[in-house]
């Protein structure tokens, strides 16, 4: 549950006048120049993300002015809960068009921080009161998606093995009463995902495929296929020291899934999901697969292995095979795949690509309307060519120094084929620096926007 945002009695919480900007300076205007001049000299201007504690004639706190805008909808209250006092608070006015639907959220997330190791002590943040208008369930469903998500991508190698990702998903598969499976090291060669296991065979943390499935099976299909690298060191392609830095957050895209995962189970989105999370180091041993190894896939297609670097897309590519092979509805699988995607369009932008026109306008809607960011990329087909091979079927990589984000995607789509839809979403899965909300590190991009699609597309969620 919600650990900062409560909808109960607000007796004894400090009313929260919410004020555009232009109802900010309506306001000073109304107060004394002596009231104005004293709010001057506090800070408050009546600028944007500005805040006033306005005591009462004792000298207790009566009420706060904050300054917010409706256009930034989730992370419109974000900048507070850090900056009040500890207490409960309760929204007595807000401007047109404000959702506190969406900034409850953005408040609860507002309080997160990771929880290191040592004898820290966790900080407490003030309590936002809301009506019984905010649905309190949504509110849980994605702040806990996304403290989920960021959990798991700010947790250390070391204590986030592949194994440990899968126990991750079983308590969140467990939680929600979903049929959960796990497929562990030789058990990968035996069901025929040779590439999620040539990936992975080199460390002493074995590699693993998860796979749960939830929900009506007469239901829309809908298939999540999430990146697991725990830690990417290259391979014998070894990356540089500072390559290697941000590495355990190669999983961002299992994490990225079982939030949204979570999200779509608590809300009981009326959807037939399966969830599959190739979990895997991709390391150096005397076994590790080698440059220009040709190993044949579960589809049946060869891959010659152009750069072992490019781990990422080979053991997708097991698990998109399989998840096609039950004809989806709609696939989407979430990468942290090239670092050429965050060449194109920086850090806080994902890319995805289609060749679904109308499900690409449905996710570039939802992310508009949800303010958090997709954009489509081309999948140009006349980029194939460069993933061909004199020995196997497929190079794994292009070899060409442009377009990178582009090729890997059609690597992937050569295991797509009986999805109605799919879609590739290459993210960060971290911020780079903090903002209110977004403190730096791990972080699930793409999970509201996809959540607000899916529910748009398959119905609203049904909570019986």
């Amino acid at each position: 549950m919600a650990r900062y945002v409560v909808s109960s009695a607000i007796k004894g919480a400090v009313p929260l006048l919410l004020l555009s900007t232009k109802e900010a300076a309506d306001w000073l205007g109304e107060r004394t120049q002596t009231r104005r001049d004293w709010l001057k000299a506090l800070g408050f201007e009546g600028k944007p993300q500005q805040r006033a504690l306005i005591p009462d004639a004792e000298g207790n706190l009566e009420r706060v002015v904050a300054v917010v805008d409706a256009k930034d909808g989730i992370w419109a209250l974000a900048h507070l809960p850090a900056t009040l006092p500890e207490g409960k608070y309760t929204p007595e006015a807000h401007p047109k068009g404000f959702d506190l639907q969406e900034a409850a959220i953005g408040w609860e997330l507002a309080t997160y921080r990771f929880k290191r190791s040592g004898k820290e002590k966790p900080k407490s943040y003030p309590t936002l009161v809301v009506p019984k208008t905010v649905d309190l369930a949504r509110v849980d469903a994605f702040a806990e998606g996304i403290i989920l998500a960021r959990d798991l991508v700010n947790r250390p190698a070391n204590d986030l093995t592949p194994y440990a990702l899968a126990e991750a998903a079983k308590a969140v598969a467990k939680q929600h009463g979903a049929k959960f499976k796990v497929l562990k090291d030789k058990e990968l060669l035996d069901a025929n995902y040779p590439l999620i296991h040539a990936v992975g065979r080199a460390s002493d943390n074995r590699p693993c495929l998860v796979d749960f499935q939830w929900g009506d099976a007469k239901a829309p299909k809908v298939t999540l296929v999430g990146k697991g690298v725990c830690f990417d060191s290259g391979g014998l392609d070894i990356k540089p020291s500072g390559g290697m830095l941000l590495m355990k957050k190669d999983m961002g895209g299992a994490a990225t899934v079982l939030g949204l995962a979570h999200a779509i189970m608590a809300l009981k989105l009326p959807v037939r999901l399966r969830v599959l999370i190739p979990a895997v180091e991709n390391s150096i041993s005397a076994n590790a697969f080698r440059p220009m190894d040709i190993i044949t896939s579960r589809k049946g297609l060869t891959v010659e292995i152009g750069n072992t670097d490019a781990e990422g897309r080979l053991i997708l590519s097991d698990a998109l095979a399989e998840a096609d092979t039950e004809k989806p509805d709609l696939l989407i699988d979430f990468a942290t795949l090239t670092g050429a995607c965050r060449v194109a369009l920086g850090a806080d932008i994902p890319g995805f690509f289609t060749d679904d026109d109308k499900l690409a306008a449905d996710i570039t809607k939802a992310s508009a309307e949800k303010l958090d960011a997709l954009w489509r990329l081309p999948l140009w087909e006349g980029y194939r060519d460069n993933l061909n091979s004199d020995a196997a079927d497929l190079n794994s990589a292009s070899g060409g120094a442009y377009g990178g984000a582009i090729t890997a995607a059609l690597y992937l789509k050569e295991f797509v084929e009986q999805a109605k839809s799919w879609v590739h979403i290459d993210l960060m899965a971290w911020n780079q620096k903090s903002r209110p909300g977004r403190p730096m590190g791990g972080e699930a991009m793409g999970l509201r926007a996809i959540f607000a699609m899916l529910e748009a597309r398959y119905g609203k969620p049904n909570k019986k």
